[in-house]
């Protein structure tokens, strides 16, 4: 195998790939990218597979002579990164184990060489690396980048990091004929973003796991929002294709818990405030937050139309913050977690948001004032007297 190609396509897609790559491989293959050059197209293809999240990506290169190989992928990222833009040529060529043994691995000796630097690396034969999954039956969706995107980033920062809960570090996605909706939760908050999408004869729901979803929104940055991205499905596995690019992963075969019923119906008391200045006012009070267990109290104050933020300390002290607000319903002092708060509001993305309660131990619920249909649930604290 000999190639030719760019350094800068070489990194930005090998920095992909890469991500999925586990660190400690239950399989030495495992740890390598597997490099495929096709001299037909004059497409180089990289993939990355940790037996559970594969990505595989393509770019144009000159593919002197075609071939396969996996290569380190640690090794080769770290050297690929950081040598100066221009072209790159990697080479092969097969060494034989000469051991005597009937079962050997097959290594290979590839030459990787820039301008200004020559690096040997050993690599393994390609027939070692998995094939990454294959989606049999006609179960597919198109999917517009705009649309995936808002629900991935309204939605992902929800979903919990534990994995006592596997289904709870899942999105659960909801499609009908005339809805798609994203939703994720971790016991303490609830994200869920709906949309309407057209001309869609699917009905299914699908637990997808928020690790490889974050790869997805990576993958989808910087792509044009009006290309379509298809999404694949069978029994045990969910594929998204965008043009070159591939990920595959496993779905979550847990039920995932029936969020509707989490959120009210009827308030008794609705906020309306402006976004930014809430999440400033809460960056300013969170700097003593940070010291007393994230807490920051809410005292929504009816007379003067106006929400006070305020956050004591034993040790350092205390810190309020006042804003206009229009409240309907009674005054309530109120706690929250700063993070949950942070979270949800940065991810609403509108002016203006809606804050509805009906007391201080119950679900809030926060909404933005304009297109985007999102649904922010939030715990409570409770406040000590």
């Amino acid at each position: 195998m000999k190639i030719v190609c760019s350094q800068n396509e070489l990194k930005n897609n090998l920095s992909l790939v890469s991500r999925v790559v586990p660190s400690r491989p239950t399989h030495p293959v495992l740890g390598n990218v597997l490099l495929v050059a096709d001299d037909r197209t004059q497409q180089i293809s990289l993939t990355g597979y940790d037996l559970n999240i594969g990505i595989r990506t393509s770019f144009s290169a000159e593919v002197i002579d075609g071939g396969k190989i996996t290569l380190p992928a640690k090794l080769l990222n770290d050297i690929v990164s950081r040598l100066l833009p221009g072209e790159i040529t990697l080479a092969y060529q097969e060494e034989d184990d000469d051991s005597g043994e009937a079962d050997t691995t097959i290594t290979y000796q590839v030459t990787l060489t820039s301008a200004s630097a020559n690096f040997e690396i050993r690599g393994l034969g390609a027939e070692e690396f998995p094939d990454l999954p294959v989606i049999e039956g006609d179960n597919s969706l198109d999917l517009p980048i705009d649309i995936l995107s808002e629900g991935l980033q309204g939605t992902l920062f929800a979903a919990s990091t534990e994995e006592i809960k596997k289904v709870l570090t899942g999105i659960n996605l909801c499609v009908t004929k005339d809805r798609l909706e994203f939703a994720a939760t971790d016991s303490h908050r609830l994200a869920v973003v709906s949309t309407e999408i057209e001309d869609c004869q699917k009905n299914f729901t699908v637990t997808i796991p928020a690790k490889a979803l974050r790869e997805l929104e990576k993958m989808l940055s910087g792509q044009d929002k009006n290309e379509l991205v298809k999404l694949n499905f069978d029994e045990s596995q969910i594929v998204f294709e965008i043009g070159d690019r591939y990920l595959t992963t496993r779905k979550i075969d847990e039920v995932y818990p029936q969020y509707e019923k989490l959120i009210p119906t009827k308030f008794e008391i609705t906020v309306t405030l402006e976004r930014k200045r809430l999440i400033s006012g809460l960056e300013l009070v969170s700097v003593l937050a940070t010291q007393n267990n994230n807490l920051v109290k809410f005292n929504i104050d009816k007379e003067s139309e106006e929400l006070f933020l305020s956050v004591e300390s034993q040790d350092l002290g205390s810190a309020e913050q006042s804003m206009p607000a229009q409240i309907t319903g009674s005054g309530i002092q109120i706690g929250f977690n700063v993070k949950y708060l942070m979270d949800g509001l940065k991810a609403l993305t509108t002016n203006d948001i809606k804050m509805q309660l009906n007391g201080d131990r119950l679900p809030v619920i926060f909404t933005p004032l304009g297109d985007l249909q999102m649904t922010y649930l939030v715990m409570p604290v409770q406040l000590r007297d």
